[in-house]
């Protein structure tokens, strides 16, 4: 079976140290921002041996032996209830239990036939209903696991993949030469540029805006492995929804009237979500929220869903059996006049 083969290939190490630091931090906010619910996600969220990936297959090279060994071995399809909107095009499964397989490594001029991710990533790229022919703007792009997702969704008129840090941009551009042909690499744009300049460059010119934000990303930081860096981190995390909000109204004046955008985080950190959203949501006249708790209601067989106090906005939180996320993705509109 290839996912035998696979896996006999892969040595994965799942003892890791938990940076106590983080811990103590998110401890003191999590538990008066989740309630009772926070002593699960801190179960899931420190023992990695829980976690779980979801199998994003890729139609520009599809895997029909391994889909029959996923389907062999008992995993399901993502969103078995049908979604308002879910394109036949993608292909995720994933199963109920942790089930480790090997990330395929990257071969000029080949390919890929799967890409590894959290299930819960696949909803800000959903949340934006892409359609045939439209102008993207994906403004946090590496390391391009969304950039990869959205073109399973549609073929984009052009989709423009932005990322600053220039290690961060190597790994996107090799991201999407391991999933896309050539044909449609045509139509994507790279740049490597400040998103909080992207709207004065772009003025109004995309239908379709992800801004899938630079946060305190909660899995990685419980396992810093330089506790005084993570005591760093944890001292300017207070920078982190400031940097957010720039990037966002970036990003509202890069979208052209009547076009949406969606607003990912992988933090739990209400600073970080719900604040952020409201203040934009503050600010202006024209951008307007859209509700999306019909998506929270179709697939809650496979997530678990926090309160969020917002239509627009859902919280994903990693349970057993469900080790997915965390996950914040609001949507918003902005109107045709202001």
């Amino acid at each position: 079976m290839m996912l035998t083969r696979l896996k006999a290939k892969s040595e994965r190490k799942l003892a890791k140290q938990i940076c106590k630091v983080v811990l103590d931090h998110f401890e003191k906010q999590y538990s008066k921002e989740l309630g009772d619910a926070w002593s699960s996600v801190r179960d899931i969220l420190t023992s990695p041996s829980c976690w779980q990936h979801a199998v994003l297959l890729n139609r520009f090279n599809y895997p029909f032996e391994l889909e029959k060994d996923l389907l062999f071995k008992g995993y399901h399809t993502l969103f078995q209830r049908s979604l308002p909107y879910y394109p036949k095009s993608v292909k995720c499964y994933l199963s109920r239990i942790p089930d480790w397989m090997p990330s395929e490594r990257h071969q000029i001029g080949s390919l890929k036939k799967y890409y590894l991710l959290n299930a819960a990533s696949l909803l800000p790229v959903l949340a934006l209903e892409l359609r045939d022919g439209e102008k993207i703007l994906d403004l946090c792009a590496a390391p391009g696991g969304k950039s990869v997702a959205l073109l399973q969704c549609a073929y984009p008129g052009y989709l423009h993949c932005n990322e600053y840090d220039s290690l961060r941009l190597r790994w996107l551009r090799q991201t999407l030469e391991s999933f896309i042909p050539r044909p449609l690499i045509n139509v994507i744009k790279v740049s490597e540029m400040d998103g909080r300049e992207m709207g004065d460059a772009q003025p109004e010119t995309f239908d379709k805006v992800l801004v899938d934000a630079p946060c305190s990303n909660d899995r990685s930081w419980l396992f810093s492995s330089d506790s005084q860096k993570a005591a760093c981190r944890i001292s300017q995390r207070w920078k982190l929804p400031v940097l957010q909000m720039e990037l966002l109204r970036s990003a509202i004046k890069a979208l052209r009237p009547g076009g949406f955008l969606v607003y990912s985080t992988c933090t739990l950190s209400k600073a970080e979500n719900q604040d952020v959203i409201s203040e934009i949501l503050n600010s202006y006249s024209n951008i307007m929220p859209v509700d999306i708790k019909e998506m929270a209601r179709t697939c809650s067989q496979d997530f678990t869903f926090a309160p969020t106090g917002q239509n627009c906005g859902l919280l994903v939180i990693p349970e057993k059996g469900k080790a997915w996320g965390p996950m914040y993705v609001a949507k918003l509109k902005k109107s045709c006049t202001l």
